[in-house]
């Protein structure tokens, strides 16, 4: 089975970074939030710098001058090509998946990885299974069992769902990493998240080196580098911050000076950070490839 195809660009230059923000890092911002709003928030992220956006709305997205990248679910098979075949007619550049509800047994969750390849492949237009709690890709071995079956599959990374769900600091980290290199080299998006040990969405420390910074730097270079590999002209690898607010139990609520609780950061600032993070990853990517 063919591999699941890259992002592309339309162009023919040297294969690159492309910055996007899911729109979901916008939402219930509140009052104190330096973030955009309004009629003219989509205007805003792309003057902030942003080339694309995660949304249901590609028509405001392109009016805006942005690229619009999809989200959905597949739970079934039959549902891929369809699909596929709708989001690259709506000019969705890729589209990121939730996949299945993890209750699926192994065959059941390859035919689901299987049946995604082939719409993507047979449509031309990239799908990437996400890596998300309560989906088929929750469990780590799981994860790299299903890409030993189907090597063609390729992910949008959001670790912090193993970071977190998988507590993956409890035992050797560096030994864990090691092990997902089928799944980093296969990584082809990123949503942009920061997790603790304890919590899904944490802020960005100020130092660099922070232990769990650090460490999604690591995986973000790493899958940075995997696509690098073999990518060609005119692809791209999409790196979204993407940043929950607290009625999604993501960002977290701590008490103010007054006592009252509120948003322990602000969500369109610390995008911003990752997005630094980001840019800093793929330049170790590229001296690591030789590309540089």
């Amino acid at each position: 089975m063919p591999d699941t195809p890259n992002t592309r660009d339309g162009g023919t230059d040297a294969p690159r970074l492309r910055i996007g923000l899911s729109l979901i890092t916008l939402m219930n911002l509140p009052d104190w939030s330096e973030g955009p709003r309004g009629p003219r928030a989509l205007h805003a992220v792309r003057e902030a710098g942003f080339e694309a956006v995660q949304t249901r709305d590609p028509v405001a997205a392109r009016e805006a001058g942005l690229v619009p990248t999809a989200l959905a679910r597949v739970d079934r098979p039959q549902e891929a090509r369809d699909l596929a075949a709708r989001h690259r007619d709506a000019g969705y550049d890729c589209t990121t998946l939730h996949v299945g509800s993890g209750f699926e047994n192994d065959d059941e969750a390859l035919a689901l990885v299987e049946a995604i390849v082939e719409a993507s492949v047979g449509e031309d237009h990239p799908l990437f299974v996400e890596t998300h709690r309560a989906t088929i890709t929750q469990d780590m071995k799981r994860t790299l069992d299903l890409v030993e079956r189907c090597p063609g599959v390729r992910f949008n990374g959001d670790f912090s769902h193993w970071y977190t769900g998988a507590e993956m600091t409890y035992g050797d980290l560096a030994a864990k990493v090691a092990r997902l290199a089928p799944v980093l080299e296969r990584t082809r998006f990123l949503h942009g998240r920061v997790s603790d040990p304890g919590c899904i969405q944490v802020p960005v420390a100020g130092d660099p080196a922070d232990t769990h910074v650090a460490a999604f730097r690591d995986l973000w270079t790493r899958g940075f580098a995997g696509f690098l590999a073999s990518a060609g002209p005119g692809d791209c690898m999409g790196f979204y911050p993407e940043l929950l607010p607290a009625s999604f139990f993501y960002a977290r609520l701590v008490p103010d000076a007054s006592g009252q609780l509120r948003e322990e950061a602000d969500r369109w600032t610390e995008a911003l950070k990752l997005v630094e993070l980001a840019r800093a990853c793929w330049a170790d990517a590229l001296d690591k490839s030789g590309a540089g």
